[in-house]
């Protein structure tokens, strides 16, 4: 979906789903602040108190020196803390340690990959559909390097064998690879022997893995007791010999979109590439924001967050699919990552059973839905004039609480219910 601009030396600008959906809400009176209305079209997770997390931050102080600017890879107190994390997490008594400079810090996640591909050079870049909305015009804006789609099969589960991943990178002649891990939309989630299968596989290519991780501490699966999170960081053997680049942030994991507070991690060379790429695209974040961010990396602060979000966000993971199961809602992949329930509604009566008609039908009764159209990235609309491979399907989000999915759910029933009649 593309908006005007007001001059004709500016060219039209695409909506991401997120915003495009919310767009059309607004104008049959939507308010974030009404709870009449159920966004299950959010991108971020319900922001207030968990049973057993920690308090929400509820202020923040500003230290004279603060006032001034932050560096732009951030302020070393804070990168330092953040490779403290991933060393903890998943590189206990490794050979290899992250340092402050394998971390630069950024104002937002969209800011942090428009970093590194402001860095990249003449390549071939691959990257997966379905996948987050907001890479369409990231792939296309930066000139430098050529955006491949490689397309994953829903009905085998959105999985990509090694063999074929394999064919893929030296047929295409890919130098790098950008995906989320879990991915956005699907919930697919790439861990264990796969996931060091497809570093490995990187490393013994010579392409780049550039891995958006923004949804990592929402992993369904796992050992009881267990830190349920997951990292390419686990399976590197060298942080600085290993080209493997990892997004991630306070937005999604920590629960603070607000903040716009995220971070690079990867080998030293690239962390300084990316932090000069910054120097002329953003010059850096909030200085006050990320020095009360430290301590929000303490092991426990972590450990406490994570195994809250995921007790709270497991359930309502489980009411959202096997409610639209029940409706005819089809999973090719129930997720195993994110908040997000990828549903294939071509068994729906009419006109349902389209991503942008359920839509349309779900805002009348204030229920908002992303169509899955949006998730076919498609750099420079390469592809004009094809229908989307995703026009039957719809993202759903678990983000928001727990009454308000229910609501949705019922409303979406009697949604069905009456088209069938």
């Amino acid at each position: 979906m593309q908006i005007e601009t007001p001059h004709s030396a500016f060219k039209p600008m695409p909506r991401t789903g997120v915003i495009f959906v919310t767009g059309e809400a607004r104008k049959l009176g939507f308010d974030p602040a009404d709870p009449d209305w159920c966004n299950l079209g959010q991108g971020q997770p319900d922001t207030g108190d968990l049973p057993g997390a920690p308090p929400r931050e509820s202020s923040v102080g500003i230290h004279v020196d603060d006032q001034e600017y932050a560096p732009v890879a951030g302020l070393m107190e804070l990168r330092e803390a953040i490779a403290g994390y991933y060393n903890r997490t998943y590189r206990r008594g490794m050979k290899t340690q992250y340092s402050a400079e394998n971390v630069s810090v950024s104002g937002g996640g969209r800011v942090g990959l428009a970093r590194a591909a402001a860095a990249l050079g003449p390549i071939n870049l691959g990257h997966f559909l379905p996948d987050y909305t907001a890479y369409e015009e990231l792939l296309d804006v930066f000139k430098a390097f050529t955006a491949i789609p490689i397309l994953l099969d829903p009905e085998r589960g959105y999985a990509l064998p090694i063999d074929e991943l394999r064919r893929e990178i030296q047929g295409r002649g890919l130098g790098a690879l950008l995906l989320s891990n879990p991915n956005n939309p699907t919930g697919k989630l790439l861990q264990g022997e796969e996931l060091r299968k497809w570093i490995e596989l990187g490393k013994e290519s010579d392409c780049a893995l550039l891995i958006d991780e923004f949804y990592s501490h929402y992993i369904w699966g796992g050992k009881p007791g267990q830190l349920p999170v997951e990292s390419a960081a686990r399976y590197i053997e060298d942080v600085d010999n290993e080209d493997v680049v990892l997004f991630d942030g306070l937005t999604k994991n920590w629960r603070y979109p607000g903040w716009r507070m995220t971070w690079t991690v990867g080998p030293k060379p690239v962390i300084e590439a990316v932090a000069n790429a910054g120097s002329f695209l953003d010059g850096g974040g909030s200085r006050p924001l990320q020095r009360a961010a430290i301590h929000l990396m303490d092991e426990q602060h972590v450990k406490d967050e994570t195994m809250a979000t995921h007790t709270v966000f497991r359930a309502k993971r489980d009411l959202m699919v096997s409610r639209l199961e029940r409706l005819g809602v089809r999973f090719e992949r129930p997720p195993e990552g994110t908040f997000y329930a990828w549903g294939n509604v071509s068994a729906l009566p009419e006109p349902l059973n389209d991503g942008m008609g359920l839509f349309r039908e779900a805002l009348k009764h204030k229920v908002i839905v992303v169509p899955g159209e949006f998730f076919d990235i498609n750099p420079g609309k390469r592809r004009h004039g094809r229908a989307s491979r995703f026009k039957h399907h719809v993202r759903f989000s678990f983000g928001p609480c727990m009454e308000t999915i229910a609501k949705a759910v019922d409303r979406l029933e009697t949604l069905v219910l009456d088209a069938a009649r």
